[in-house]
């Protein structure tokens, strides 16, 4: 299972590829990225961190400095 993660305000790109069971934490958490500093997006919705990754795009706006 591949998502690409489009990181706003900075528009980087992150390509996870990770087991089927996989959920957005377990990749936000896999990039070094706080979940709980973190929205994700697809299509305009907000997905829940515990979701299972089954979209192949993800917008994710960062909401404090990753540094």
């Amino acid at each position: 299972m591949l998502c690409r993660f489009t990181l706003i305000p900075d528009g980087g790109v992150l390509i996870y590829q990770g087991a089927p069971d996989d959920t957005y934490e377990t990749a936000l958490l896999s990039f070094g990225l706080n979940p709980d500093a973190a929205l994700i997006f697809h299509h305009g919705r907000s997905l829940p961190q515990d979701k299972k990754i089954e979209e192949e795009e993800v917008a994710i706006f960062l909401t404090s400095s990753r540094g």
